[in-house]
């Protein structure tokens, strides 16, 4: 896939569209002997600010691992639509209940019966640098027409788009 520019479009809103709707990403961290190690974490369906928010108990490895070494990784996949990112971050462990009562979904209570009251629950936050995503937009006949053409002509196949979006301190940028 090749890396295009794209139009101006504003990187977090355009973000916040690729993740929305997917509904568990795969957390990656550091463990302390250097090893990476993924999880599944589920997602909140609330725009895309700069920031993600996962629900977490305050005694679990990720949050051991999150302490030592604040990056990590976000894998969001939606094969169905051909939509694929990959964010980068600073992650940190948050124990505040009124944000916690903010971001509530009853869906919780099977992993924290207490509710927002158990005592275990805290929260990560991660706050994304980078991020890459692959999107193809295009239907999949499309795509197979596209792919026909490629391989009868020898030319790259380009099946959509992908693009790296840094988010650092001096503000949204694309790369």
């Amino acid at each position: 896939m090749a890396t295009k520019k794209t139009e101006k479009k504003d990187p977090i809103a355009h973000l916040s569209e690729l993740i929305q709707g997917i509904k568990v990403a795969m957390m990656t961290t550091v463990e302390e002997d250097g090893t990476l190690r993924s999880r599944p974490m589920w997602t909140h369906d609330r725009d895309f600010d700069g920031e993600l928010w996962f629900f977490t108990r305050e005694h679990s490895p990720k949050v051991d691992e999150v302490e030592r070494d604040h990056h990590v990784n976000l894998s969001y996949s939606e094969p169905g639509k051909d939509r694929y990112v990959s964010v980068s971050g600073m992650a940190r462990l948050v124990l505040d209940k009124e944000k916690a009562r903010e971001l509530w979904n009853p869906t919780l209570k099977a992993w924290f019966p207490l509710g927002v009251d158990d005592p275990e629950l805290a929260l990560l936050c991660v706050t994304v640098n980078k991020a890459e995503y692959w999107d193809t937009p295009n239907k999949r006949m499309v795509q197979l027409v596209g792919f026909v053409k490629s391989v009868l002509t020898g030319e790259q196949f380009r099946p959509g788009e992908n693009e790296k979006v840094n988010l650092d301190e001096s503000g949204p940028a694309l790369h």
